[in-house]
């Protein structure tokens, strides 16, 4: 639609009219307070971090010394969980692009209260398995769906403010690490109060009924982009004189665009490769649960200073990750972020070998750690900012599921790789460790740039 021109006037148009937009263009920090709606996503993440990190930490210990469990199955319950989650988050993703964010996080909140209920009161390796499952399942339906809406919230406020993506994925992330650190401390209070792991159980339920009594309320009904195709819909139906709103050929095309998607997102080579480079990042993650605790034993003789490690980590991150991602925005390009994060990762295993023992022996550990989480800070935002140059919009849910899904597959496959090289000489084993992010490295070397590029295509497409 054109607008109408300005009326013109005789006098002559100050030499530095355009200073407000450029200005405006230099100085985004000032355009850059979130809108309600990225305010509302950010604490979401951090409350659901918040509940779930309640839990956590102490489920192992609950299993093994409050159940009785044996020590291969603690660790496939614990498998099946993180499987349960990041394996299935393209069906959170999916289900998200076809129904809406606000169904898909109601609908993962009910199932995360039912099932840390569950767990609470579950007594035999059936029931804590069922437990597991669906507390696993909730996140693959509500995180897929909180996370693709950032991403969209991200690129629209870059586009409307000059901000970089990169800001509000930071302050994500950061939410995020505040509620991981935050809830092992809600979770010790209730077990030091005597209350046990029933009670942390319980604690991370009510804060679930928190978040969704707020997304009740708050979160908006509609899905912009769903509302957008459903009017396009409407119009060509008017258009063929199909006045009802759903006839057998509009389901059929509905489903038909469906599949579509599922076929153009894994076939989308780019994508593919960031789901790879991701994945290394990943498998690398893990080992803060796998290596590190052999490390730390290794160092001191127990793991008690673990608990030290993952609040120092945690902690670098609520306090580093905004003025990193806000340094790195408006320097560097979102695959140079991913690359550099990924080396810095890399970086982190070798030093394991060549760091002198510090005091109590855990210099190593806390180098690859600082490290570990470095890498993290500059990675993360950078690939959950590529994931729109590189899929349409009414595919992002989906390709923000398939990002973590792919990963997860990777982790159960790369946990049981490196967990055959602890009996191997520390050297050999890091030196594998450090490789595994450097072909990250090398993938993501490959991808597009970045910084909003489907939407200067666009541009370029129809000027």
């Amino acid at each position: 639609m054109n607008r109408p021109e300005p009326a013109r006037t005789d006098a002559p148009e100050p030499a530095n009219a355009g200073a407000p937009a450029e200005e405006k263009r230099r100085r985004p920090r000032l355009a850059s307070a979130p809108t309600p709606y990225l305010r509302l996503l950010t604490v979401t993440q951090f409350a659901f971090n918040t509940g779930f990190y309640a839990v956590l930490p102490y489920l192992a210990t609950h299993l093994g010394s409050g159940l009785g469990m044996a020590g291969w199955l603690v660790g496939l319950v614990l498998g099946l969980r993180t499987f349960s989650q990041q394996g299935l988050f393209v069906v959170g993703g999916a289900l998200t692009d076809r129904y809406g964010p606000r169904p898909v996080v109601l609908a993962g909140c009910a199932l995360r209260i039912t099932g840390f209920g569950w767990l609470a009161f579950a007594g035999s390796t059936a029931t804590v398995i069922a437990a597991v499952l669906l507390i696993g399942f909730a996140a693959a339906l509500f995180s897929p769906a909180v996370e693709s809406e950032a991403a969209r919230e991200a690129v629209r406020h870059e586009r409307d403010t000059g901000a970089p993506r990169a800001h509000v994925l930071a302050l994500f992330s950061a939410a995020g690490q505040a509620g991981a650190f935050i809830g092992p401390l809600l979770g010790s209070l209730f077990l030091l109060l005597g209350g046990g792991f029933r009670a942390a159980c319980l604690a991370g339920a009510v804060v679930f009924v928190g978040v969704l009594a707020g997304h009740a309320r708050l979160m908006p009904r509609a899905d912009p982009v769903r509302k957008r195709e459903r009017e396009r819909e409407r119009d060509r139906n008017r258009e063929r004189g199909a006045d009802r709103a759903q006839t057998p050929g509009t389901v059929t095309r509905a489903a038909q665009r469906g599949r579509s998607s599922w076929r153009v997102v894994f076939t989308n080579r780019p994508f593919l490769l960031l789901c790879l480079a991701y994945s290394g990042y990943l498998v690398s993650y893990n080992q803060l649960y796998l290596s590190l605790p052999v490390e730390v034993e290794r160092a001191t003789g127990s793991g008690a200073a673990l608990g030290w490690l993952f609040a120092l980590s945690s902690l670098l991150v609520v306090v580093a990750q905004v003025p990193l991602t806000r340094f790195s925005a408006h320097r560097i390009a979102p695959r140079t972020a991913l690359v550099t994060g990924l080396a810095v990762v890399a970086a982190g295993f070798a030093a394991v070998p060549l760091t002198p023992a510090g005091p109590g022996g855990l210099l190593p550990g806390a180098v690859l750690v600082v490290l570990l989480t470095l890498g993290q800070m500059l990675l993360v935002p950078a690939a959950r900012g590529l994931v729109p140059d590189l899929v349409e919009d009414r595919q992002l849910g989906l390709a923000t599921g398939a990002l973590s899904s792919v990963s997860g597959i990777a982790v159960l496959a790369g946990s049981a790789a490196t967990g055959a090289l602890l009996d191997a000489p520390a050297p050999v084993r890091w030196a594998v460790l450090a490789a595994v992010p450097l072909a990250g490295a090398a993938l993501a070397f490959t991808l597009p740039v970045g910084r909003g590029g489907k939407e200067q295509r666009t541009r370029a497409v129809a000027g």
